[in-house]
């Protein structure tokens, strides 16, 4: 159906060894999102992926990719076409040319060759094509490791740490390329501990631990359901920040950290009401840094609540 989730988990689990690597876990994922995918290692995450990926069936529960069925041994070959994946360690023949090894796995995709040269420019690959993989920096390597992922215009695209051993350019050329895909409408799940970057690239949050799905939804929905303190920083005209002190509203943390700035701690609800007191009573007031929960903040935020849970 054309309004299915790209994704859709329902109460899956998976277990090994009579311990749930997944357990009980239920995410909708739409058309065009690009996910980030979170949780310390042996969350689960990687077990997760191998079960939308298809190489592995659930215990428990259902799996629908593309709006097909996915968890029977009769799983729908379509579905599975439009899956691209990028492990975080992938094997190449290191005698092979990064062209030569792009074209064997654009056959194996059935995918024509003839358009691998527009893959390999479009990851910066194209004036190492005729290199051996051998000889290619781990960068070159997950480059062309992110090129194989695309071949066969994935609609769902999993990414497990795709930005290892990149570059801050090559890290933004392949933000850019994300972003492209999600505006054409692919589905992006990014697994990785890089929380700063994938704050600022990706729509929705998931975070695991112990095989459990402990909280998912946008980072607005995260930093309301934390309900985690703002952090206010002001600056004021040198030699006035004690004036300034004693004019903060009461309930509001305030600690002096120079004689012209002040650091405040301060409830989420509380922070346009307080901004609009000092704009209107701190005429001494020269800047002002709002400091929201960080990804990282929330994610460890959602860590100790579930131990404490």
């Amino acid at each position: 159906m054309p309004n299915d989730p790209a994704i859709l988990l329902e109460k899956v689990t998976k277990t090994f060894d009579q311990q749930n690597a997944v357990n009980d876990l239920s995410l909708e994922i739409g058309a065009g999102e690009s996910v980030a995918l979170l949780g310390h290692n042996g969350a689960g995450k990687t077990t997760l992926i191998k079960l939308i990926l298809g190489l592995m069936r659930p215990d428990k529960g259902n799996i629908h990719i593309l709006g097909e069925e996915s968890t029977s041994r009769h799983r729908g070959k379509n579905a599975h076409g439009f899956l691209g994946y990028l492990p975080e360690n992938i094997a190449f023949y290191n005698s092979m040319s990064g062209a030569e090894t792009l074209a064997f796995f654009a056959r194996l995709k059935r995918h024509p060759v003839s358009d691998c040269a527009r893959i390999l420019e479009r990851v910066g690959l194209a004036e190492a094509a005729h290199k051996r993989v051998g000889h290619y920096s781990k960068g070159m390597r997950q480059r062309l490791g992110l090129a194989q992922a695309l071949l066969g215009n994935p609609r769902i695209l999993m990414l497990d740490e795709p930005t290892t051993g990149l570059d801050p350019e090559l890290r933004n050329a392949f933000y850019d390329i994300v972003r492209e895909l999600e505006d054409s409408g692919v589905t992006v799940i990014l697994s990785s501990h890089a929380l700063t970057e994938l704050e600022a690239h990706t729509r929705k949050i998931a975070i695991m631990r112990k095989g459990q799905l402990i909280a998912s939804g946008t980072i607005d929905d995260l930093r309301r359901r934390a309900n985690l303190p703002v952090h206010i920083r002001l600056i004021t005209r040198p030699g006035m920040g004690a004036a300034c002190a004693e004019k903060i509203p009461d309930g509001i943390g305030c600690e002096r950290i120079n004689d012209h700035g002040l650091d405040l701690t301060l409830p989420s609800e509380r922070k346009i009401d307080v901004l609009r007191h000092l704009s209107a009573t701190v005429p001494e007031l020269d800047d002002v840094d709002i400091r929201l929960p960080s990804l990282g903040d929330l994610y460890m935020h959602f860590q100790k609540e579930s131990v404490v849970s």
